[in-house]
């Protein structure tokens, strides 16, 4: 009964498509599998050369994070030297007028009205 049930069991592997499947998957491997020393030379050399990547990548990234930390004082002294001359260019003397410095110096291009203001309300 059991050679009955193996002989069953083999003919509907024969015929079973995931069988097949399994089985050409099986020889392509073996096939693929590298029998010579060539490929262990060139399972080294890849492992190699992945590895000089690695540290030659790690180096790179080490090198522009000591360069952006070098950097970082000089950006800020731009940086505060631009707020400087916003705020110079913003503020407002000591009479009251909203003309800059800048623009007293160069003519004044714009104009300060003085007077009372009121606010008009809104038409329907």
């Amino acid at each position: 009964m059991t050679d009955h049930h193996d002989t069953l069991n083999a003919r509907s592997r024969r015929h079973n498509a995931a069988w097949q499947a399994a089985r050409n998957w099986q020889q392509r491997a073996h096939r693929a599998r590298p029998s010579s020393a060539a490929g262990g030379i060139r399972l080294v050399v890849t492992w190699l050369l992945f590895g000089a990547l690695m540290v030659l990548g790690s180096l790179l990234g080490l090198f522009l994070l000591v360069a952006g930390w070098l950097m970082m004082p000089l950006i800020r002294h731009r940086l505060k030297k631009q707020a400087e001359a916003y705020r110079a260019g913003h503020a407002r003397d000591i009479g009251g007028n909203t003309a800059s410095r800048h623009d007293a110096d160069s003519g004044g291009s714009h104009q300060v009205l003085e007077g009372d203001y009121r606010v008009r309300e809104p038409r329907d």
